[in-house]
């Protein structure tokens, strides 16, 4: 017999956790870290490995809040209310004497053009993790996950990429210029707008300097997560640990992508992945 809860009594449990978790906010840790995106380019993954660590504690209610793109306006209590008891940390600290550190993922963050800002306001000295995949194979996997939960109305991947100019044309301004605007196509269409990592990048040193970014290159991190795990656990001032499953999830099947639109996307994106291998220091993994 199914133990499943309803979904209707699922979100009912959740929406009284945020009610006490605002009332309790106070008491409740703040990030110290944000796992910012790509969106598609592993941060679930990422975030999985990270919480099984026993100095990262995970918020209660879901992994990405979106507090900074689309939920700015409920204000800092009901954000920080997404996050564990201060008690719980200072009861880990004390058992081993290091402090452990809260964070959460949600990768429309690096894209949208409010967020990097408000982040730097409301979390001074907070750390962003960046995850990067191929830019070709991101827009993609983006393009069948949205069809998935209903945010992409075309079946076919070409008329969505010829749609996204006109679909997104102005919107990035609008958002930018009225704080409680949102945008269905800018969050959920931007297949080649969202693959220009550079131009995110960029906006993000600006705001947060290198040293307060750690960017993890999905392929690397599927191939051999181990260093660039131990990486980030130095990055995030935590102890090594040598327990962690790297799995990956949220992985959608898919058929391949037509040749023609395959070469048509590389093309695109070559003069940004030029930019990026400057800025990286290297090339990209899936250029070499």
């Amino acid at each position: 017999m199914s133990t499943k809860v309803p979904a209707p009594l699922q979100e009912a449990a959740r929406a009284a956790t945020r009610v006490a978790g605002r009332l309790s906010a106070p008491a409740r840790m703040l990030p110290a870290f944000l796992i910012v995106g790509a969106q598609r380019a592993g941060t679930t993954s990422l975030f999985k490995a990270l919480i099984q660590h026993r100095h990262v504690l995970r918020p209660p209610l879901h992994k990405g809040v979106h507090y900074f793109d689309t939920d700015h306006h409920r204000g800092m209590a009901w954000y920080r209310g997404h996050f564990p008891l201060l008690r719980t940390a200072r009861r880990i600290e004390a058992a081993t004497g290091t402090a452990p550190v809260t964070g959460e993922s949600s990768p429309y963050y690096m894209f949208h053009p409010l967020a990097a800002e408000r982040i730097a306001r409301d979390l001074p000295g907070v750390k962003v993790i960046v995850a990067l995949r191929d830019p070709v194979e991101r827009a993609y996997s983006a393009f069948t996950h949205e069809r998935a939960r209903g945010f992409e109305p075309e079946a076919d991947f070409a008329r969505a990429l010829a749609l996204e100019e006109e679909r997104l044309a102005g919107q990035a301004e609008r958002l930018a210029a009225d704080p409680a605007a949102r945008s269905m196509a800018h969050q959920h269409n931007g297949y080649r707008a969202r693959g220009r990592y550079i131009e995110q990048l960029e906006r993000l040193e600006r705001i947060f300097t290198r040293e307060r970014m750690f960017v993890v290159q999905s392929e690397d991190f599927f191939s051999e997560p181990e260093p660039i795990f131990a990486d980030l656990e130095r990055f995030l001032g935590i102890p090594a640990a040598s327990d962690i499953a790297f799995e990956r999830h949220n992985a959608r099947p898919r058929s391949p992508m037509p040749e023609s639109l395959r070469a048509e996307l590389t093309e695109h994106f070559e003069p940004y992945d030029e930019r990026l291998a400057t800025w990286l220091g290297g090339t990209p993994s899936w250029r070499k």
